[in-house]
């Protein structure tokens, strides 16, 4: 009933709360790469990171009117706000409109991200207590049968030793002078097995 209490590393709590930045530094990461492998001023790189964002855009509407699906419309959104970023990062030539565009991003998908986090984090939070209440019902109703169990234990043990008391009382009487179990037998208590007393020889 008792489950272990495991302890959570700080890096596996501290990972999904860093994802977003990581998120956004890799791309702007990349985009400076490629911007500084041929793509700064590139028209034709800059058109293909752009009809690629509105790609991913109007695939975020599509799975929006026809599934309504919010986790893969934020994913389509959030792959188009990339492309557009690396597009942009690429193709500028110095470093002021990429890291306004890298806080933009990482201050959105932030965001999007805490929205996700409230929504797993009330889904727990159901979770445990509904948990917490099985656990709760499960642990009354062991402890009444616990109680039930213990209850018919004693009522026998303490019938046997009622019983055990009785036939003792019987053998002793049975040896006393003037015992009649026939007299036993009309005052309605079960047959007794017959006993040799002394008044007999």
């Amino acid at each position: 009933m008792n489950e272990p209490i495991v302890a959570r590393h700080w890096l596996a709590i501290a990972a999904p709360k860093a994802a977003p930045a990581i998120a956004t530094t890799t791309v702007l990461a990349l985009a400076r790469i490629w911007n500084a492998n041929g793509a700064e001023h590139s028209v034709g790189n800059a058109v293909l990171m752009g009809a690629l964002s509105l790609g991913a855009a109007a695939a975020g509407v599509a799975a929006g009117n026809s599934t309504g699906d919010s986790l893969l419309v934020g994913t389509a959104f959030a792959a188009s706000g990339a492309l557009a970023f690396a597009g942009v990062a690429g193709y500028a030539d110095g470093l002021s409109l990429p890291l306004l565009l890298w806080s933009l991003a990482t201050a959105g998908a932030y965001g999007l991200a805490a929205r996700y986090w409230r929504h797993d984090r009330r889904e727990t939070v159901a979770y445990e207590r509904q948990t917490s209440e099985r656990r709760e019902e499960y642990a009354h109703v062991e402890r009444v049968e616990t109680l039930r169990a213990t209850t018919q234990i004693e009522v026998a043990r303490t019938g046997a030793a009622f019983a055990e008391q009785l036939a003792q009382a019987l053998v002793i009487r049975s040896t006393l002078p003037g015992f009649d179990p026939m007299a036993l037998e009309t005052a309605g208590l079960p047959e007794l097995p017959s006993v040799d007393s002394p008044t007999q020889h």
